[in-house]
């Protein structure tokens, strides 16, 4: 296995530990931004999401270098990127952060395009991603960090930067989604 298909399974693991510590029934008191104060569990919690998060963007950028891009990367990279976000998407929405119908939304596109990629995958097709389901990637990835971050440090002057990129966010998806859909249709009109 190379090195970009380690790092990217090395975000897959990164997600049960980001959620044992968002979830965990134990506390490690608060930490103060001015008048904001923040759990530090969500804190690290965050942390770990961006380092996690960052590792999109190394594993990608070490596969062109090295010239190591695979057909399993092409399918573990988005995977763990949906793996991720959706994990800490059910995780806002159980903290009462993010909108159930959003997240729903951006849950359902998530899995019918991984569908869609099973059936192209089918016909010895095997998509990478494109840079339209790149930026809805990083506007998901923007949008639950600052969800995470509880907004700081736009709290301080009152800006709700994280329900507006969360919008942001939901936009991309819907709309790559229907891209991705609509420059594969062949895949349905040729199935029997």
């Amino acid at each position: 296995m190379n090195l970009p298909n380690k790092i990217t399974i090395s975000r897959i693991f990164l997600i049960p530990v980001f959620m044992i510590i968002m979830l965990a029934p134990f506390e490690w008191g608060e930490l103060a931004f001015g008048s904001e104060t923040i759990p530090v569990t969500h804190f690290v919690g965050a942390l770990l999401f961006i380092i996690a998060s960052t590792t999109d963007w190394i594993d990608g950028y070490y596969a062109r270098k090295l010239n190591q891009v695979t057909d399993l990367g092409k399918f573990l990279d988005p995977l763990a990127d949906k793996l991720l976000v959706s994990a800490a998407l059910v995780i806002l929405v159980e903290l009462g952060f993010a909108p159930s119908w959003m997240v729903i939304l951006i849950i359902s596109r998530e899995f019918a395009v991984t569908g869609l990629r099973l059936v192209l995958a089918g016909t010895g097709e095997v998509v990478a991603a494109n840079m339209l389901g790149k930026i809805k990637t990083w506007a998901q990835i923007i949008a639950v960090s600052a969800l995470l971050l509880h907004n700081l440090p736009f709290e301080f002057v009152n800006f709700p930067f994280a329900m507006i990129s969360l919008w942001v966010a939901t936009f991309f998806t819907v709309y790559s989604g229907w891209d991705y859909f609509a420059k594969n249709m062949q895949a349905f009109k040729n199935s029997k």
